[in-house]
């Protein structure tokens, strides 16, 4: 049989089949790149880089309401959304070099762009062009849930992939969701001057975290001016002259009218795979997933994932660190490698929430033995110097003291979990943390002090009575 043309081709242009396009060229590999719209994804376009940067906006407007908290003059900023939204596409700009299909084709990559589907387990069919690889890489992220509700098509909606096209204002934003998305974008618009409405059949914020760090993000969000319809089922959507109205049944099954000018959906992701022809390639899929193995194989030897698409969280890093482990397969041939179970993730609201490992709704529904241990930003005192003094810190150990899992909400939670990221992934003890010195005065200090209370813990009655006998001994 001819040797394929391609070593690998990716299928996708997002975080994980950039990484994997430009790392296999790095390393000699002969690489086909297939995307049927533009190079970067969702993080680029519509996701991260976007809602980031208007969160930042957002956050500024928010403080100069409030600079009476740092002994300051308030103002009121006058938000503009059209020049916030100029803001956020000029930053996408300025990023979108480093995914340019120029960028890729220089480091030997060939892009190809257009819809396609595999035609046989190592052919996969585009634009009339046949690409034979000896490995592929399926990489085609995922888009929007749209729930069914009726009423909803007719009535008009936005999405993370066109809430980023605003240019006229928004009175009043209706989010369906109170996960990350539905989060982040619900204070950000408060902030930027819209009133803001939050639906969910959810009964709490944020209901992959635990209850009381959640709690402290609710707080903040209920006394910016958010208002929450929580535990709550849309019946239907109509559309009238102000907007769009929503018909809600309430958690207690009372029925009640909700009118707003813009709708947003954020109830979740679904992975691209239609169209694809996995059948032809051998690709099992059960209930609209790809099966898998290991977190990135499927049912086909030759044929991986990588990001959204594999299922489960849905992070750019996820997608970065699914791309290094298809090239440890395909390059190096490392197969029995997967992807780490240690898997950091933030919700970037104000504050941030942000999780490492097991939470202590975990620990306890896994039924084995676990200590938890808290610190309060208020007792640190960068974050009283700041202003910043809302959240806390959780770590929950092993009964010996190991680092199972670390949970942080306050001001720049998605930095200060990195070091119990690498403490958990390394099997490290609490005690790592506690001995490890932090520099002063820094917002870091806080996972040294929740793990100092391990420490002080660990001093048994019986230790402390050894202590007070030396004490006295050196006394005399």
């Amino acid at each position: 049989m001819a040797r394929p043309e391609f070593d690998i081709a990716v299928i996708g242009g997002g975080s994980g089949g950039l990484v994997v396009a430009a790392g296999g060229a790095a390393l000699g590999a002969r690489v086909a790149l297939v995307e049927k719209h533009k190079l970067g994804g969702d993080c680029l376009w519509y996701g991260c880089v976007p809602s980031k940067t208007l969160i930042k906006s957002a956050r500024i407007a928010h403080e100069m309401r409030h600079a009476d908290r740092w002994a300051l003059q308030p103002h009121e900023p006058h938000p503009d959304l059209a020049r916030v939204m100029e803001r956020v596409a000029g930053v996408i700009r300025s990023i979108e070099p480093n995914d340019s299909p120029e960028r890729f084709r220089g480091l030997g990559v060939d892009v190809t762009f257009g819809e396609g589907r595999f035609t046989a387990a190592d052919t996969f069919e585009v634009g009339g062009r046949s690409i034979r690889a000896r490995d592929f890489v399926i990489a085609t992220g995922s888009r929007p849930a749209v729930p069914a509700i009726p009423g909803l098509d007719t009535a008009g909606y936005l999405t993370n992939e066109t809430l980023f096209d605003l240019r006229e204002p928004v009175p009043h934003l209706i989010v369906v969701g109170s996960g990350p998305i539905g989060s982040e974008m619900a204070q950000a618009f408060r902030r930027l001057g819209s009133a803001v409405t939050v639906i969910d059949v959810a009964t709490s914020l944020l209901p992959r975290e635990d209850a009381d760090m959640a709690a402290v993000v609710h707080r903040r969000m209920l006394a910016e001016g958010v208002d929450y319809h929580l535990g709550a089922s849309i019946a239907r959507v109509e559309r009238v002259q102000a907007g769009v109205r929503l018909l809600v049944r309430e958690a207690d099954g009372t029925p009640h009218t909700l009118e707003g000018t813009h709708l947003l959906l954020a109830a979740g992701r679904l992975a691209n795979i239609e169209g694809l022809g996995l059948d032809a390639a051998g690709v099992d899929v059960a209930h609209g997933r790809i099966v898998l193995e290991n977190g990135i194989c499927t049912s086909n030897p030759h044929v991986y994932v990588a990001g959204d698409v594999a299922g489960g969280h849905q992070f750019t890093h996820l997608a970065e660190h699914h791309a290094g482990v298809v090239l440890r397969h395909v390059i190096f041939k490392l197969r029995w490698t997967r992807p780490s179970p240690v898997l950091p993730w933030c919700t970037f609201t104000d504050p941030e929430l942000a999780r490492v490992g097991m939470s202590e709704s975990d620990a306890k529904k896994s039924g084995a033995a676990y200590r938890v241990y808290t610190f309060p930003f208020a007792d640190i005192d960068r974050a009283r110097a700041e202003g910043e003094t809302e959240g806390m810190a959780k770590l929950v150990t092993a009964t010996n003291g190991r680092l199972l899992g670390a949970t942080i909400v306050g001001p720049h939670a998605g930095e200060l979990i990195a070091e119990c990221v690498l403490a958990i992934e390394h099997r490290m003890k609490a005690s790592a943390l506690s001995a490890a010195i932090h520099a002063y005065p820094t917002l870091s200090q806080i996972n040294r002090r929740a793990a100092d209370m391990r420490q002080k813990e660990a001093l048994t009655p019986r230790a402390r009575s050894w202590l007070r006998r030396i004490f006295r001994l050196q006394g005399a």
